[in-house]
């Protein structure tokens, strides 16, 4: 992200603002991508005792500012998780994972007590889906995965010299009817070898600050 990204002042306001709901002495879920990337160069502001990061390249940067990293075995439930997403709907419901961190967002997400989710109003959308699905597979199921989502008439395109922190690979699913995104989710966990997927429904966000060209605008879900 530059200094021409015509989002770049809304991310920074959607960072701004979730400096709030930083409490002293936390430990915080961080996230990852462009948005959370504002959100980390804020974080000396406050004073927390350590985060838990949802991919390594979250983790490296937070390490460069001293903060302490915190293995989410070593803390069980967070109060907090923070992170943005690549589509948001009127009811929480998200698609994430175009930077590949999807699975560890997932879990790091299920794990807090409270989900925040930072957007730009871009990211706004009447239905999922115009975003690709990020879908997790293990390697030995690629061909497999790929079959069944076609089946389903998605369009599945596989995200070529990409390894997620897991060592497994990605397919960038397209034309998903995600019309109710509690089942596409369902659905999308019973295909043998699917690790994890971009469908976030059953780990939505419990708030969401929306930047916009007027400010920054709070939502509860």
């Amino acid at each position: 992200m530059t200094a021409t990204d015509p989002k770049l002042a809304q991310k920074q306001a959607a960072a701004k603002a979730a400096l709030s709901y930083i409490e002293d002495g936390m430990i915080l879920g961080v996230g990852t991508g462009s948005t959370v990337n504002c959100l980390i160069e804020l974080l000396p502001k406050v004073h927390l005792k350590g985060a838990v990061a949802s991919s390594q390249v979250t983790e490296d940067k937070l390490k460069a500012l001293g903060i302490e990293i915190y293995d989410l075995n070593q803390v069980g439930v967070l109060d907090l998780y923070i992170d943005g997403a690549d589509e948001i709907d009127a009811h929480g419901n998200m698609i994430k994972g175009g930077g590949g961190a999807l699975t560890r967002e997932k879990i790091v997400a299920a794990a807090s007590k409270r989900f925040i989710c930072m957007v730009d109003d871009s990211k706004i959308v009447d239905k999922l889906g115009r975003f690709p699905v990020a879908i997790e597979v293990l390697p030995q199921a690629r061909s497999y995965v790929a079959r069944e989502l076609v089946a389903m008439g998605g369009d599945p395109v596989y995200r070529e010299g990409f390894v997620t922190d897991y060592g497994n690979v990605i397919l960038d699913t397209y034309d998903l009817d995600i019309t109710d995104a509690a089942k596409m989710e369902a659905v999308l966990n019973n295909i043998v070898g699917v690790v994890c997927h971009g469908v976030f429904s059953a780990q939505s966000a419990h708030l969401m600050l929306k930047a916009g060209d007027q400010g920054v605008q709070t939502v509860k879900f």
